[in-house]
């Protein structure tokens, strides 16, 4: 196991208790399945720098000490239950940046996509929250050092021209047992085009 790996389980663990413990007037489906939640999550964080992992361990740390919980923070901001924690304006860069990268996702594999969050707030219902919403609701949890060493791993990829999203998506379809993200399209069109005939 390398030292990416080891940081990722690290935070997957203190995100985890904090998740479970996330209060709730009916336990969501992804609170009994936490097996899913590590798959999503770790996806999540293997396009990370190790100093953007370190940071993010740290902001867990500190939360953890001061007996916070980010994850009750996060989805509180999600449904607007609480004022905006913070204001950064790395947030918004890494938004619009991330917002085309899933945009592209959305037209390169609609079939897999179909069941994604919608993209912009806009879009927000009582009932689904947008990526964007999720998003900005994530990035207010984490601390400015997080969020310059994240912004910093975001440009990195777009500079680049590499779709950070894609590298996500790619190791979350890997560890559900597809070889590629085509292949998850493609098995994805078909259970569609069976459903429907």
């Amino acid at each position: 196991m390398d030292e990416n790996e080891t940081l990722i389980n690290r935070i997957l663990k203190r995100e985890l208790d904090m998740f479970l413990t996330v209060p709730t007037l009916q336990k969501a489906s992804c609170q009994e399945d936490p097996e899913m939640f590590r798959i999503v999550r770790s996806s999540q964080f293997v396009s990370w720098s190790m100093e953007t992992l370190e940071s993010y361990l740290q902001d867990l740390k500190s939360a953890e000490k001061n007996k916070i919980n980010l994850m009750t923070k996060k989805y509180a901001r999600m449904d607007n239950l609480i004022n905006k924690i913070k204001e950064n304006p790395a947030m918004d860069e890494i938004v619009d940046i991330e917002i085309e990268w899933q945009k592209e996702m959305f037209e390169k594999f609609p079939c897999l996509m179909s069941s994604a969050r919608a993209l912009r707030s806009s879009e927000d219902t009582p009932s689904a929250t947008s990526f964007e919403t999720y998003l900005r609701g994530e990035l207010e949890t984490y601390s400015d050092t997080t969020l310059t060493f994240l912004l910093k791993d975001v440009k990195n990829y777009f500079e680049k021209n590499e779709n950070m999203m894609m590298k996500n998506y790619l190791d979350m379809v890997k560890q559900l047992g597809y070889t590629s993200i085509e292949d998850a399209e493609e098995t994805k069109r078909k259970e569609m085009s069976a459903a429907v005939s």
